[in-house]
C-alpha cells in the first residue's frame, strides 16, 4: 500500500507537469463555449464507501441531473459544444489529479460510483470492492468502459481486488494509454 501511494503521488507529478497546458486549454475551451464554471464536483463513493468530491473538466450543461450518463433520455443533448471531444479524449478526467494528491483516489482501481448509484455500490460491497480505493482508471475501463454492464464492471473490479500488484497497475495504465489514444469504449 505505500509503495502504491508513493508511486501513485510520483505519477501525479510528473503527469501534472506534462498535463499543465493541456489543461489550461481545455479549461479556456470549456469556459468560452458554455456558461458555467469551468470544473464539475460531483459526489462520489470512495474507499469504504466514504462520500468525496471529485472534479472533472465540465462537459454536459449546467443543469444536467447528476445521474450515470447512461441513465439520462439522450446523453448527447446534454454534451457542452466540445463536451463529445474532451470526453473521448480523456481530456476531462485530468482534473482527478487533485484526488490522487489528496489520497481520495488511486491512478488504478475501480472507478468511484456515483453517490446514487445504489446498485454498483451493493454489489461492490458484498464482493468485498468497497476497500480499494477508487481509481482514475482501472480494469473494469481497459475492458469495455461505457459499454459494460454493472454487474460486467463488478466482475472486473473484483477481479482486480484479487490480482492487484504494482505490475498490474503497469498493465493497467498502459492498456488506458491505448484505449485513450483509440479513444475506444465511449459511448457518449
Amino acid at each position: 500500500m505505500i509503495l502504491k501511494r508513493v508511486t501513485d503521488l510520483l505519477l501525479a507529478c510528473f503527469i501534472a507537469a506534462l498535463a499543465a497546458l493541456p489543461m489550461l486549454l481545455t479549461a479556456l475551451a470549456v469556459k468560452l463555449t458554455s456558461p458555467g464554471p469551468v470544473l464539475y464536483w460531483s459526489d462520489r463513493i470512495g474507499r469504504g464507501n466514504a462520500i468525496f468530491k471529485m472534479p472533472k473538466f465540465r462537459s454536459m450543461r449546467v443543469g444536467t441531473p447528476a445521474v450515470a450518463t447512461h441513465l439520462l433520455k439522450d446523453p448527447r443533448s446534454a454534451l457542452t459544444p466540445i463536451g463529445a471531444f474532451i470526453r473521448a479524449t480523456s481530456l476531462d478526467e485530468l482534473p482527478q489529479l487533485w484526488c490522487v494528491f489528496t489520497g481520495d483516489m488511486s491512478f488504478v482501481g475501480p472507478r468511484p460510483a456515483l453517490f446514487n448509484q445504489d446498485d454498483l455500490i451493493a454489489l461492490r460491497t458484498a464482493c468485498g470492492v468497497s476497500a480499494l480505493r477508487p481509481g482514475i482508471t482501472g480494469w473494469a475501463q481497459v475492458n469495455g468502459r461505457d459499454e459494460l454492464s454493472v454487474e460486467e464492471k463488478v466482475r472486473f473490479d473484483r477481479e482486480y481486488l484479487e490480482m492487484q500488484s504494482l505490475l498490474f497497475d503497469l498493465k493497467i495504465l498502459f492498456l488506458t494509454g491505448v484505449k485513450v489514444l483509440q479513444r475506444s469504449g465511449v459511448s457518449h
